[in-house]
């Protein structure tokens, strides 16, 4: 007597499994992408930054009035 093939492939248990596995992880990654990635984060002064530390100074920009009323510590 031949066997009948299933009418889906979900009522294979190892389609069923890997289907369930493959949502879970969907699930996971969109969890990780909304509580850590939704924004971007822009650094304070970030091409400063980055200029200083690739070419060793910083671009010119004008001091602002509260910085040159502040004593530098020593």
């Amino acid at each position: 007597m031949p066997q009948v093939p299933p009418q889906s492939p979900w009522r294979i248990p190892l389609v069923r499994e890997i289907g369930i596995i493959l949502l879970i992880k969907l699930a996971i990654l969109l969890t990780i992408k909304a509580v850590w990635f939704t924004e971007p984060i822009v650094p304070v002064n970030g091409s400063e930054r980055v200029s200083e530390r690739l070419l060793g100074t910083s671009q010119i920009s004008p001091a602002s009035p509260a910085s040159l009323n502040e004593e530098e510590p020593r």
